[in-house]
């Protein structure tokens, strides 16, 4: 287990995972985006490189089919002049308001405002998002359903520091019935991994199931961004039944 990481391995079932942090030296943001699943239609799906954004992509297109495509599909990172990741296809919206604002929180307050979570009773699973800008600036939000069926919309400015970085989950990381919606603020956690490669090999080890229990692993990617040019950066995806090779990537 990585002491690094020991707030995610307490976790059995995280649901999806956001990490924004800024590596040991200072030089690169980290995000890290994390799927977890329990049904057979969340399972069958992997994440693929597709130009400047990372998609969730069918594995088994029938089985994904028996769940919510509309809800499994979509850009979990995007990145040009800037990061953006969610576990939905608020990604597009949260890039294209990257020019609206220079603070972080204020870009996910306008590119989520007519978000709501998601409409599968009866976990009604938050929407977490993320994003980072220049200069190292950064934010989280997790948009949840209330006790009384209102929403509630939390922002979070991230501070970059040095080998830190804070987490989000779409649940608590209990395996129960309701799933129960993460609270609090954003976890912390230290980044001791060097590169997008190691540290998204140090989060699918964690996340590794305890005690023989199920595997619910379904795929990790990882961007590291350098920070006087977010449009290049190195990345890493794992998926569950294949690992993809590293590339560098440019978006200009």
């Amino acid at each position: 287990m990585k002491k690094s990481l020991e707030n995610l391995s307490k976790m059995e079932y995280p649901g999806r995972v956001i990490i924004i942090g800024l590596d040991m030296s200072g030089e690169k943001s980290a995000v890290v985006y994390a799927i977890t699943g329990r049904s057979p239609s969340s399972q069958a799906r992997r994440l693929v490189l597709d130009g400047d954004t990372i998609w969730t992509m069918p594995t088994d297109e029938e089985v994904l089919k028996k769940g919510k495509p509309d809800l499994l599909i979509y850009p979990a990172i995007s990145i040009s002049g800037g990061i953006a990741v969610s576990n939905g296809k608020q990604t597009s919206d949260i890039r294209r308001y990257f020019r609206q604002s220079p603070n972080p929180v204020e870009v996910l307050r306008l590119a989520l405002k007519k978000w709501n979570y998601e409409p599968d009773s009866p976990n009604f699973t938050p929407r977490i998002s993320g994003c980072v800008l220049a200069r190292d600036k950064a934010a989280l939000s997790i948009i949840k359903r209330g006790q009384d069926g209102s929403t509630e919309r939390n922002f979070f400015e991230v501070a970059m520091t040095c080998g830190k970085g804070r987490m989000i989950t779409t649940y608590s990381g209990e395996n129960r019935e309701p799933l129960q919606a993460f609270g609090g603020e954003p976890l912390d956690l230290e980044l001791q991994e060097k590169t997008a490669k190691k540290m998204a090999e140090a989060v699918y080890e964690v996340l590794r199931p305890k005690d023989l229990g199920k595997d619910f692993r379904v795929a990790v990617a990882c961007v590291f961004t350098r920070n006087l040019d977010l449009n290049e950066y190195d990345y890493w995806i794992i998926n569950k039944q294949e690992r993809m090779e590293t590339r560098n990537g440019k978006t200009r």
